[in-house]
């Protein structure tokens, strides 16, 4: 599985384009950036998330694969400056969420309490993401109608409204544990060689689905 086909992936399990997706292809840190202020209490929470989205079975989960640290990295370098803050706002607002459905801190929380907590979590972006699309239709639409008269050079780019916050965590936990080797060695199957394309290669169901 290429970059590229990672990336479509997550857009359809996420119902949205990948944030900062474009810049993890070209592998370039956005100009202008500062540090997007985490601390190491961030990034134990933050894996603890993906270790909810994606535990460890037979395999390694989330957590195995440093994804709070690659969450961190990617919304550095590859966010813009609303959306990183948007994302670190974020992290406030789960322990606050969570709190008031539990009584306990997400730490606190049991495996089983941390998955019903997302779950209703997931619910919450989605909806607030629709709406946040609606919002945003008008205003994207003046600025093309705006650009339509301008030349090629003048012409803006439409910065959306950032997503919920459990959206760019969401995604950036399958983004950060299927590129990473334990990812793609242990839960994909890969062959560090490439070998030749057979379009009748047998699949018992069940099996891995192959990385690159």
């Amino acid at each position: 599985m290429d970059r590229r086909e990672l990336l479509k992936m997550i857009a359809v399990v996420t119902g949205g384009v990948v944030i900062g997706g474009e810049v993890f292809l070209t592998g370039c840190k956005t100009a202008g950036k500062t540090e997007a202020g985490f601390t190491a209490a961030n990034i134990a929470l933050l894996d603890e998330v993906a270790e909810t989205i994606i535990p460890a079975t037979a395999t390694p989960g989330a957590k195995a694969a440093k994804v709070g640290e690659f969450m961190k990295i990617m919304v550095t370098d590859c966010y813009t400056q609303n959306q990183q803050t948007a994302f670190t706002n974020g992290i406030a607002q789960l322990e606050e969420a969570c709190e008031k459905a539990t009584g306990k801190s997400f730490m606190e929380c049991t495996a089983e309490q941390r998955h019903d907590f997302l779950v209703s979590l997931e619910k919450e972006a989605k909806e607030f993401n629709t709406k946040r699309d609606e919002a945003d239709k008008p205003k994207r639409e003046a600025l093309k109608a705006e650009n339509e008269k301008l030349p090629w050079k003048d012409q803006k780019e439409f910065e959306a409204t950032p997503s919920h916050y459990y959206t760019m965590m969401k995604q950036l936990t399958l983004l950060g544990f299927f590129s990473s080797k334990t990812g793609m060695t242990e839960t994909l199957r890969h062959i560090p060689v490439p070998g030749k394309f057979d379009g009748a290669f047998p699949y018992a169901k069940g099996d891995k689905a192959w990385a690159e």
